[in-house]
């Protein structure tokens, strides 16, 4: 049976360590939070995001605008925060909704404050293996596998999805000579023979949402599994949230997974705090 990789108790122990360096600091960090629309799956992660805040210390406030917000009226609230000396970080929760572009919001983030690592200059400076803010998610996938002492050096990981958010940042995380040093692959949905591909991994990174898509014959004995689906679905009458991996199976045969919930998601939001606390430091 599968080692947990209990995602939810590391978060506890970085929460304790950034409240610890804030009351040292002398400043108190910002974290400005952007919610548009009644999307109720983002509704929960922005509370959640609040509730860690307020544990760690962090000062949180959250900007509701409604589903026909205009594009123009996000971009001067953002202008706006970026302005703000008290906000160190800006976070717009994606997605949005369809008649806003997604790609316009993120570029009109400050590099110094985007928190959650998704402008392009923090991308290229990523890339370059200088990075001022690591994207949450894959961040905490790399600190998840660390605390457990799981050697990425030399593995083969798998990335199933290519996503901006996860699949494309997660790659280059681990093929990063100073992180993961990994031989990486990235499997998409023009990928052929993906479960091949998936079962040469010593390390699978499943991020391509949809609900339980892994199965055991996606996976090789001994492989460590990493699940950042979040899936809600109906079974026997009721609702439940699932990742992108069938855990019982896969639980199995792998020598590591993390489960849904409680795995991935604790761990992007402790990133995040940690990610606001980096943007304080940098502006003393």
């Amino acid at each position: 049976m599968a080692i947990i990789l209990d995602g939810k108790a590391l978060a506890k122990k970085v929460r304790k360590r950034i409240k610890s360096e804030i009351s040292e600091l002398g400043i108190i960090p910002g974290l400005a939070v952007v919610l548009v629309g009644e999307d109720s799956a983002s509704a929960v992660y922005v509370r959640n995001k609040g509730r860690a805040c307020k544990r760690s210390g962090i000062f949180s406030e959250t900007i509701r605008l409604p589903e026909n917000a205009e594009e123009k009226e996000l971009l001067q609230i953002i202008e706006k925060l970026n302005q703000n000396p008290k906000f160190h970080g800006i976070l717009v929760q994606l997605p949005l909704p369809k008649h806003i572009d997604e790609t316009a919001v993120i570029d009109a983030i400050s590099p110094k404050k985007d928190v959650d690592g998704f402008h392009p200059h923090n991308i290229g400076l990523l890339q370059q293996g200088r990075p001022q803010f690591i994207p949450c998610t894959p961040k905490g996938i790399v600190e998840l596998l660390k605390e457990h002492n799981i050697e990425t050096a030399g593995k083969h990981a798998v990335v199933l999805g290519r996503s901006q958010i996860v699949g494309i940042p997660a790659a280059i995380l681990f093929s990063a000579k100073s992180i993961g040093n990994s031989t990486v692959t990235i499997c998409h949905s023009a990928t052929k023979n993906i479960r091949e591909i998936a079962k040469t991994a010593d390390i699978l990174i499943a991020a391509i949402g949809r609900a339980e898509f892994v199965t055991a014959e996606f996976v090789k004995n001994g492989a460590v599994v990493v699940d950042v689906g979040i899936n809600r679905i109906e079974k026997n009458d009721e609702s439940k949230l699932v990742g992108d991996v069938k855990f019982e199976e896969v639980s199995k045969i792998a020598s590591a997974i993390t489960p849904v919930p409680g795995g991935v998601g604790p761990m992007t939001i402790a990133m995040l705090l940690e990610n606001t606390l980096i943007s304080a430091k940098s502006n003393l």
